[in-house]
């Protein structure tokens, strides 16, 4: 009897191993491409009239535009933490760009080249677990290239130390701000690369700023996208036997205005004459700041298509679900014309609604996904949704509930067009920029700002009928204020870190 019943729970045992492995063949890849301040208004699916962005329109063709996602922050460092742990602002251990500058000159290129410690943000606790993490235990082989921005080179805040298997690129948004660096990070070790470190700074007194020799220093030997981008080719190459995610973190189109000569110089014929950027205290100047700004994006476009024809080459395209957005809205910095390219879209070009902004044009993102074994090509879907739901979009496609805290909701059945769960409200907090608060419920958006000044009045607006978020309706709809001050309230813990905190909404 004994020995039958070993029988059975070994059969058991057996069959059970069985159905995991199936659910794991039977799981799609996933790659997921985090383009740099790319504005709502910057791709041709997305209105877009004078970048040209063939491969990213031809993947939305395919696939499913996402007219209301979200990022999770309006500036990089909070937007990053979101997509990774699933946890909204009001929760996230990271809730705003913290460079830590405690610890010394963590501005200048070359004390951060002499001392690593001066590199990275302000880490992730240890206690954080990331989507990477909950994948490589489900047998997936993770992979990062691109920007981090989540914890310093001396802490266990990492990407090798929070669920990546493979890690090559910045470590540090600041050091970002040369796409010409000294050196990138593979795993845990620098790879120095063959470029001069630059200062950054205006043109040179008397230089003519029409004498392209005046711009060389600024376009060196190695181009750090381009390295990145051929690391992620090699990664999905070494994985093709493999389930993998790849988290694909470009630093295109953020500033430095910095790319290679060919897409310059098509945008240049196109475009036509413009003024040079001279430069000033935080990017390198260019004398071609519209024809670069639009190559950038372009070279991130020609990058996808060779990401999705790598996927083509080794039979995984069809079973890979593929997630294009961008970390929050366009720069509000004058080296970019937003105007000009109409930047934000269906939204507001100014400095106070974009990049750093919770309004729109600050956090809603040009979103696209595309699985061709699951998702119908040419849907579109206004479902709301945002970063934090990418965990559990994940866990609910792989099937396997995560023990993880996160905040989100699977957007999984929208994408194969079944009943989709709605939140009752999607919520940010951004304790800079003046302090700011945001929630939507249905087609209704809240707004706070100047926070750090004290209480303010919120600011109500239907998305339906004004996009823009010109007019105020909070003073017809106080039933739908007072729901949005309760959720707002709920949404809330106090930060860990004081940086983070914005004091009026801590003394409720």
């Amino acid at each position: 009897m004994e020995k039958k019943l070993i029988i059975i729970v070994t059969l058991l045992f057996f069959l059970v191993s069985c159905l995991e492995t199936k659910k794991t063949i039977d799981s799609p890849n996933f790659v997921f491409i985090l383009a740099d301040d790319l504005g709502y208004g910057e791709l041709g699916v997305f209105g877009q009239n004078i970048i040209e962005t063939p491969n990213i329109d031809k993947l939305a063709k395919e696939g499913m535009i996402l007219t209301d996602h979200y990022s999770g922050s309006p500036v990089c460092a909070p937007a990053r933490a979101v997509l990774m742990t699933g946890l909204h602002t009001g929760n996230s251990p990271v809730r705003g760009n913290d460079e830590w500058k405690e610890r010394g000159d963590v501005w200048s290129f070359e004390a951060m080249f002499k001392n690593p410690e001066l590199e990275g943000q302000r880490p992730l606790p240890d206690s954080i677990k990331t989507v990477a993490t909950y994948l490589q235990s489900n047998h997936y082989k993770t992979g990062m290239v691109g920007k981090w921005g989540l914890g310093a080179p001396n802490t266990n805040s990492i990407p090798n130390n929070k669920g990546f298997d493979f890690f090559y690129g910045y470590n540090c948004q600041r050091q970002a701000h040369t796409l010409y660096p000294s050196h990138l990070w593979k795993n845990k070790d620098r790879e120095i690369l063959k470029n001069k470190i630059v200062d950054k700074g205006a043109l040179k007194t008397g230089a003519d700023p029409n004498d392209s020799k005046n711009y060389e220093v600024y376009n060196q030997n190695d181009y750090a996208p381009t390295l990145m981008h051929n690391e992620a080719l090699s990664f999905i190459d070494r994985n093709k036997d493999n389930k993998f995610f790849l988290y694909y973190a470009s630093p295109l189109p953020h500033l430095p205005l910095q790319t290679p000569k060919k897409w310059v110089n098509y945008y240049r014929k196109k475009i036509g004459d413009e003024k040079p950027y001279i430069g000033g205290k935080g990017y390198y100047p260019n004398q071609f700041p519209k024809a670069t700004y639009a190559a950038m994006i372009s070279y991130l476009d020609e990058q996808v298509g060779e990401i999705v024809a790598k996927l083509k080459k080794i039979g995984k395209y069809e079973n890979t679900l593929i997630i294009f957005t961008s970390d929050n809205g366009p720069t509000h910095l004058n080296q970019v014309d937003i105007h000009f390219f109409n930047s934000a879209g269906i939204f507001v070009n100014s400095k106070k609604t974009v990049k750093g902004s919770i309004n729109e044009g600050g956090i809603r993102v040009p979103t696209i996904a595309t699985w061709p074994k699951r998702i119908k090509s040419g849907t579109t879907s206004n479902h709301p949704s945002t970063f934090y739901d990418f965990f559990a979009t994940v866990s609910d496609i792989i099937g396997k509930p995560s023990s993880y805290k996160n905040d989100g909701i699977s957007y999984y059945p929208t994408l194969v067009g079944k009943k989709q769960k709605k939140h009752d409200y999607l919520y940010w907090e951004f304790p800079a920029y003046g302090g700011q608060q945001a929630i939507r419920i249905n087609k209704w958006k809240g707004i706070k700002k100047n926070l750090l000044k004290g209480p303010s009045k919120l600011q109500l607006y239907n998305l339906n009928d004004d996009p823009k978020e010109i007019n105020n309706l909070a003073d017809s709809y106080p039933q739908i204020v007072k729901k949005m001050e309760i959720s707002m309230e709920k949404a809330h813990t106090k930060a860990k870190i004081k940086k983070f905190n914005i004091p009026v909404l801590d003394e409720k």
